[in-house]
């Protein structure tokens, strides 16, 4: 396997398909993964029903450039994804889909647009499982020649980093999603992913970098400019150089230590085009991703007294029920028309906090956590 990272900077997304094709370029181009006629399905993020400028979704210059470099590479490309739910009862990802303007690229190409919830789903089994020995893959990625990966640059709250790897838990049912958020504990949240990983086995990653997201990411973070593109045949050895581009320890990361684990990827990949240290910049941590440095067997020991849960801001919940919807621990009570978290009940798993439309889960940190967080920051 080929783990070279190419990193490119790009200034804004007027010349992305110049940018990702030098990219492209540095580590072979696309003739080494595309053979023509071959059926090659793009794997934005799409995480939530979100204009590009929030910088939570692929920004749709880099879907729009893949479109039209894998046709000229002679393949036949289709998009397609599978967003969290933001309202009880209804499919997110058609909204998400036009909100995102990925809905347009799709017509202005003439690509076929696939959602992966409505377009059902195969079992299949995973050679090697760490949590889920057999899963529900998309139909779609499993009928695809050549799988690539379009992530967007973000800090998440549980896994620190999200990328390349990560990107595919949009290929599963929402009933996996919360089975693997109801581990209860980072690294076989990463072991689940990397399950799915092994699964999907994508050709080649390229990173939407221009405009990320640092904070509380993957959805409530706040855009910034990062001004890179990146791309790799190997989705863990980008995730590793993306993790460190945006000062994030990578093996802190738990996608990235399962997926070494597992003998994806390298811990040392090597970097060409614009060298990292040049790019380099400190995204602002997640606020529940401070746990991820506390020792596990302590935080069993001082969980109260480590305490980072997330609270719903009464004066911002709409009581549209995305949280209580998302929860896969059932930790969110409806009591006299108001929601709240039970405490018992909770698991730290932050997915109510990703998936509201109204950004009213906050966290509360415990008094050490706090002293624990300025140390770091």
């Amino acid at each position: 396997m080929n783990t070279r990272v190419s990193i490119v900077q790009c200034q804004d997304y007027s010349n992305a398909k110049e940018k990702i094709k030098e990219a492209l370029n540095l580590i072979g181009g696309l003739d080494k993964i595309i053979v023509p006629g071959s059926r090659v399905l793009l794997k934005p993020n799409v995480l939530a029903i979100r204009p590009p400028e929030d910088a939570v979704t692929t920004h749709p210059a880099i879907v729009s450039a893949m479109c039209e470099l894998v046709s000229e590479a002679g393949g036949i490309p289709v998009i397609g994804d599978g967003s969290g739910i933001v309202k009880p009862g209804s499919t997110a990802t058609s909204q998400a889909l036009k909100e995102s303007g990925i809905e347009d690229v799709a017509s202005d190409q003439g690509v076929e647009l696939i959602n992966f919830e409505t377009s059902g789903f195969v079992e299949v089994e995973v050679p090697g499982a760490k949590q889920f020995s057999h899963l529900h893959i998309s139909k779609a990625v499993l009928e695809a020649d050549v799988i690539i990966s379009l992530p967007k640059l973000k800090t998440h709250e549980l896994t620190l980093y999200t990328g390349a790897v990560k990107n595919f838990f949009g290929t599963v049912p929402q009933k996996t999603r919360k089975q693997a958020h109801f581990l209860e504990d980072r690294h076989r949240f990463g072991e689940a992913v990397v399950d799915i990983y092994s699964v999907v086995k994508p050709r080649l990653a390229v990173m939407d970098g221009v405009i990320g997201m640092e904070g509380n990411g993957p959805s409530n973070g706040i855009p910034v400019f990062a001004g890179v593109i990146m791309a790799s045949y190997d989705c863990v050895s980008l995730d590793i150089v993306a993790s460190e581009l945006i000062g994030i320890d990578s093996l802190k990361v738990p996608t990235n230590i399962a997926a070494l684990e597992r003998g994806f990827g390298t811990k040392h990949p090597e970097i060409i085009g614009t060298p990292l240290e040049k790019v380099k910049v400190r995204f602002k941590t997640p606020e529940g991703g401070i746990t991820a440095y506390i020792p596990a067997f302590l935080m069993k020991i001082m969980r109260k007294q480590l305490a980072v849960r997330p609270i719903i801001n009464a004066s911002k919940c709409a009581l549209c029920k995305a949280c209580f919807s998302n929860c896969s621990a059932h930790a969110i009570e409806e009591i006299d028309r108001t929601l709240k978290i039970n405490e018992e009940k909770c698991i730290h798993c932050y997915c109510c906090r990703e998936l509201c439309p109204n950004d009213a889960i906050e966290i509360k940190k415990s008094l050490l956590m706090e002293l624990v967080s300025r140390s770091k920051s």
